[in-house]
């Protein structure tokens, strides 16, 4: 089993952010990668709709041979992790946004959560602030449009800027001194949030504690590969966007991107 993949899933390409960490952080193992973008983006979706497509994302996994999956999407994770787990027998990673550190580091006391409405409007992300920020005011932005200019390599475009900056005003007018980014696309605007965001605002995403846990949970399930070989990284996508995607992971070598049905 130990050479078998770790297959992540996200609604596009996203979680390609996400994928890069554990790349780092896990160098031998074998990796695949499915862009799910002809159902992207997953935050406008019912939560019967995710739990449905992640079940599709998981069967794909299963057939693939994973030894472990990771829900690389914040969405899929707030909605239908619960439902994978108990439903499925190997290990599920997911991904939430990382309030607990922003509201334990906040000293105004206030903080943003840039993030889809599918996680917004979930249950699991009202237990998770609901848990970790008791005293601290937490403004929440539904970010409209950005996994579309993520998808669609659009993040530079002037009127997608002028977009973003109306979007980021309640942070501003807030004051806060930290922004949870809770989806794995955003971490592609963080240059364009740096530049239209006070400097004392501290941007934070979930994708090192991620890849940390993903390392953790193997080595605790013997599954980690010690195999000298590098297994490689397979990514597969349901759309034409193979260009896109190699723009994104351009810095690293022996990634195969295939276009296939799913």
């Amino acid at each position: 089993m130990s050479k078998h993949p770790v297959v992540l899933f996200d609604s596009g390409v996203g979680g390609t952010s996400l994928l890069k960490e554990i790349i780092h952080l896990l160098p031998r193992e074998n990796i695949v990668y499915l862009a799910d973008s002809k159902n992207a983006p997953y935050g406008l979706r019912t939560s019967q709709d995710i739990i449905d497509l992640s079940i599709k994302n998981t069967e794909l996994a299963i057939q693939m041979k994973a030894k472990m999956i990771v829900v690389a999407c914040n969405t899929a994770t707030t909605n239908a992790i619960s439902f994978l787990r108990s439903n499925y027998s190997l290990p599920f990673i997911g991904i939430e946004p990382a309030i607990k550190p922003a509201a334990l580091n906040s000293k105004a006391k206030r903080i943003g959560v840039l993030a889809t409405k599918g996680t917004l409007s979930s249950e699991l992300f009202k237990q998770t602030s609901e848990s970790f920020t008791e005293g601290v005011n937490v403004i929440e932005v539904i970010g409209k449009g950005i996994v579309e200019a993520v998808e669609g390599g659009w993040t530079n475009d002037e009127a997608f800027i002028n977009n973003l900056n109306q979007q980021i005003q309640p942070f501003i007018k807030e004051d806060i001194d930290y922004l949870v980014l809770g989806c794995t696309h955003f971490p592609y605007i963080i240059p364009k949030l740096r530049e239209l965001l006070p400097k004392h605002v501290t941007l934070i995403d979930s994708g090192r504690a991620v890849a940390e846990q993903t390392k953790t949970i193997l080595r605790e399930k013997h599954l980690k590969n010690t195999d000298d070989s590098f297994g490689g990284i397979n990514i597969y996508t349901n759309t034409d966007n193979s260009s896109h995607l190699q723009e994104l992971m351009k810095d690293f070598s022996n990634v195969s991107i295939t276009r296939r049905e799913f």
